[in-house]
């Protein structure tokens, strides 16, 4: 008796993978120009920087508020949650 033997061959199928590549752009952040903005009046000066600092300190913890600088008066006037309060601006020269 003879034996046989069987063989059988399995053919191995490579997939393909398509591969689709987005090309990034990227555009220059433009940055906003630098602003140093003064008051003048009667011959005095006063950074608005620095009436805005001295604002923050009163309306801590307000969400919004609106000033009007009134030089006339050497006022501030701040309008923050619904209340008025006064600060006072000092121009010097």
């Amino acid at each position: 008796m003879a034996t046989t033997k069987k063989t059988t061959t399995t053919e191995k199928k490579t997939a393909t993978k398509k591969v689709t590549t987005t090309k990034k752009t990227t555009t220059a952040k433009k940055t906003a120009a630098k602003v140093d903005l003064y008051i003048q009046f009667g011959g005095a000066t006063v950074s608005v920087a620095d009436i805005e600092k001295n604002v923050k300190k009163v309306v801590k913890g307000k969400k919004a508020y609106t000033v009007y600088v009134k030089p006339e008066e050497s006022k501030a006037y701040i309008v923050a949650d619904g209340e008025t309060t006064g600060m006072d601006v000092f121009f010097c020269e």
